[in-house]
């Protein structure tokens, strides 16, 4: 038996909620183009995706530590990849579309320039008169402009769907207007847009939790006064003694299936009380319906207070924060005032975007070690240009 495209649409109108969108009944795509015979179009979008220049250079893109502290830390792949398999989870559970959940998710960090939220503040702040710089912005444009991998048109040619997704991107850690022409902004995310949000959003939580424990930054004894802490260390039977790597394995993969068992639990709930007949009548409701239970969503907040005093502004992190917001200045100076600097393509950018906005896309598109390389090579006189 083989799996075609359309058995593929009959498994979803089958077995996906009403409230889910199917790939069958996308809007379509900007340009034009025939479907593929055993492929949908999400899982197209996702495959896209996933061999663009942009994907792969997350792998050297700041999570909380820079590249060259550590290989075990997140970097943003990494971050990307455990937010994609979160999101599928929740998907099978609530009987949401997995390839539309798994676009998104793979899509959403796409526009992090290098040194992760400092980097992204530093460029704001330089591009100020100029339109400014967003991440899930420059996400969204990405995959509707930047990548040139296609002959007929700019970008991917994603489905509305998964750029929708793009565009209503928001988490406690990036909460945004979700503006984009084209898109109606009275509507909300649809559930998968909503699930890959809370998925980034428990990503960032365990695994910065996990990092943080690793690298030393954070010590156990200081989580001691945290509901969350106390419940997890009840959950696996640790008396606070004589933490170990396969203590903090332990703690962690119990936080987040607690985190995701917790957003099953409270979103089904409310499902349950609604009558959503289409994904429409989802996106028109003035709440978002993908949510914790209040006893979690309580914890959260005062773990995600935690992290930032603790870890975020953790002198050590703070120390590189401003090393990156000095690196991405000096760049962004040294260009602007001499832009012959620039290799022939930016050039061409410029030419068509304006000199602010082809730099800022040409800082943004570097990784950290590229940052830092382009750094040495226009600053350090004994390193060839």
């Amino acid at each position: 038996m083989i799996n075609t495209r359309q058995r593929y649409e009959d498994i979803e109108a089958r077995s996906l909620a009403p409230y889910a969108m199917k790939s069958g009944e996308s809007r379509g795509r900007q340009y034009p183009e025939a479907e593929q015979e055993f492929r949908t179009a999400f899982q197209r979008d996702r495959d896209r995706i996933l061999h663009t220049t942009a994907f792969r250079r997350l792998e050297y893109k700041t999570q909380v530590f820079i590249n060259y502290e550590g290989d075990y830390y997140r970097t943003r792949l990494t971050h990307t990849l455990e937010v994609a398999q979160i999101g599928r989870s929740l998907a099978r559970a609530l009987c949401a579309n997995e390839d539309l959940i798994e676009a998104i998710c793979l899509s959403h960090d796409l526009g992090h320039p290098p040194f992760g939220h400092s980097g992204e503040a530093i460029l704001n702040k330089l591009m100020q008169g100029y339109g400014g710089f967003d991440h899930n912005k420059q996400s969204f444009r990405i995959v509707t402009k930047l990548e040139q991998r296609y002959q007929g048109w700019p970008g991917l040619n994603l489905t509305y769907e998964v750029r929708e997704g793009i565009v209503k991107h928001e988490t406690k850690y990036d909460v945004r207007d979700s503006e984009a022409e084209g898109f109606d902004t009275d509507k909300r995310g649809g559930i998968e847009a909503q699930i890959a949000n809370m998925s980034d959003e428990l990503a960032y939580n365990a695994h910065d939790l996990d990092d943080g424990l690793r690298s030393g930054l954070i010590e156990p004894e200081q989580l001691d006064d945290l509901a969350i802490w106390k419940m997890l260390k009840d959950s696996i039977g640790w008396d606070g003694r004589h933490f170990s790597e396969q203590i903090r394995h332990q703690i962690i993969r119990r936080l987040i299936g607690i985190e995701i068992d917790d957003v099953i639990r409270a979103t089904g709930a409310k499902l349950d009380g609604l009558d959503l007949a289409s994904p429409d009548d989802l996106q028109r409701l003035p709440y978002n319906v993908v949510t914790h239970s209040e006893n979690l969503e309580t914890m959260n907040r005062e773990l995600q207070t935690f992290l930032y005093d603790c870890l975020y502004r953790h002198f050590r992190v703070v120390r590189m924060a401003v090393k990156a917001e000095r690196f991405v200045t000096q760049l962004f100076e040294t260009y602007i005032d001499e832009p012959n600097q620039l290799p022939p393509t930016v050039h061409a950018a410029i030419d068509h975007r304006g000199l602010q906005r082809g730099i800022c896309d040409y800082i943004a598109g570097m990784t950290d070690r590229f940052a830092l390389e382009e750094w040495q090579r226009l600053f350090d006189p004994f390193q060839r240009p």
